[in-house]
């Protein structure tokens, strides 16, 4: 075997075979992290000519002249081929003293154990502990969650080989329903081009006030679409609604309602159906009545959310996202999900990845409803084995000490 640095265009190739694949080892992520000052290689071990390990490295200078290196979601490699880790381990330790850094990590696109939609272990289910002892017998130290830079726990659904029908079938009725009025009454998406994006990052900014996060620079949203409109693997997506087609679409079901009762029999076992088509109509004039307040306040037409997918096979993944508070009656976000989700059955993904969750299952945590939301589409959860740092000089452990002390 033969370690070596290679070509961005041999790391890609040997990317796109991988089934570890993420958009965070894409070579875009290195070109927008060296915007921030970061300094990309791209590394590899050929056997007999062929490449069989690949990792991209991003360095960055840190104290006393010493580089932090990272290569994001790992290396691209069998993990349960401990010859090969080993040895691509190793190379990588020298290479990284070589160019004077004193550490670098990794965080592998690798599940730790195969977890159901509530998050418990599934019984017999995959299980990488051996890679996890590798890891360690070779010195990796694991990262306290609290210090990583990338999300450990996730959740997803699977869409290969399924219909539309198959995963509507399968969410929760009530998601069913309210992907059904959404449609029913007149939200519509849009797709918004580079000039556009400063109305997406307008909804970001007002969610991330209301939910006390960091929100990127729309400089970063741009740069993203930058680098990967081109390749076709990202869409920003917004919901809009306009209010006088949404308030004829309601006066149009209220005047249904109203005929269908006029129909009825004065018979007592009618009462009930008539009971029903007076909430109904309540409802409806109630819906009606917000609708008018928001045209004199807001205009006909509305934005009410918006969101940022990556469409990097084999998997289209959710990445950020924000609504307007007070349009959020509206449930807008389940259209925007259900959009994607048909959008990755018919274009050939093999997963939807709704992403980040805390990994906390305690209804009264505070990001609690983030989960909540993504199970209404019967998913599962996926835990990650997380991120790993491989020391390469003793100031490694002074660093460590200084940047507890800023914290």
């Amino acid at each position: 075997m033969e370690f070596l640095e290679i070509t961005e265009e041999e790391f890609r190739d040997f990317y796109n075979e991988s089934e570890q694949r993420t958009f965070m080892q894409t070579p875009e992520i290195a070109k927008l992290r060296e915007k921030n000052g970061w300094t990309s290689n791209f590394v590899g071990v050929k056997d007999n000519e062929k490449i069989v390990a690949a990792a991209m490295l991003v360095s960055i200078k840190r104290h006393f002249g010493k580089y932090e290196f990272y290569s994001p979601r790992g290396f691209l490699l069998d993990y349960n081929n401990f010859t090969l880790l080993e040895y691509f381990t190793n190379e990588i330790k020298k290479y990284v003293k070589n160019k004077n850094g004193y550490k670098f990590r990794i965080d592998p696109y690798i599940i730790n154990v195969e977890r159901n939609s509530e998050g418990n272990i599934v019984k017999d289910g995959k299980d990488n502990f051996l890679i996890k002892e590798s890891l360690k017998k070779l010195g990796y130290k694991r990262v306290p969650k609290k210090d990583m830079e990338q999300v450990e726990w996730m959740y997803a659904l699977d869409v290969f080989g399924k219909t539309e029908d198959d995963l509507l079938k399968n969410m929760r009725p009530n998601t069913r329903n309210i992907i059904k009025k959404t449609l029913k009454y007149g939200i519509e998406i849009k797709e918004l081009n580079r000039e556009d994006l400063g109305e997406f990052y307008k909804i970001m900014v007002e969610t991330g006030k209301r939910k006390g996060f960091h929100i990127r620079s729309l400089e970063y949203f741009e740069d993203m679409y930058d680098l990967y409109a081109p390749r076709g693997e990202i869409k920003y997506l917004v919901t809009k609604l306009n209010l006088k087609k949404h308030i004829k679409l309601l006066k149009d079901e209220r005047k249904k309602c109203i005929e269908e009762k006029e129909e009825l029999s004065p018979n007592k076992h009618n009462d009930g159906k008539r009971k029903t088509l007076d909430e109904l109509i309540d409802t409806i004039n109630s819906k009606i009545k917000t609708a008018e307040d928001f045209i004199k306040k807001d205009g006909e037409v509305i934005t009410l959310s918006g969101s940022m997918f990556m469409l990097t096979q084999p998997e289209v993944l959710y990445l950020s996202s924000g609504n307007y508070e007070e349009y959020m009656c509206y449930n807008s976000q389940y259209l925007i999900q259900w959009e994607m989700i048909k959008y990755a059955i018919h274009n050939g993904y093999k997963r939807y990845n709704f992403y980040g969750i805390t990994g906390c299952f305690d209804k009264n945590d505070k990001d609690y409803g983030i989960y909540e939301f993504k199970t209404r589409f019967n998913g599962y959860c996926e835990e990650l084995i997380g991120e790993y740092v491989m020391p390469t000089s003793p100031i490694y452990y002074l660093i460590s000490f200084i940047h507890k002390i800023k914290k």
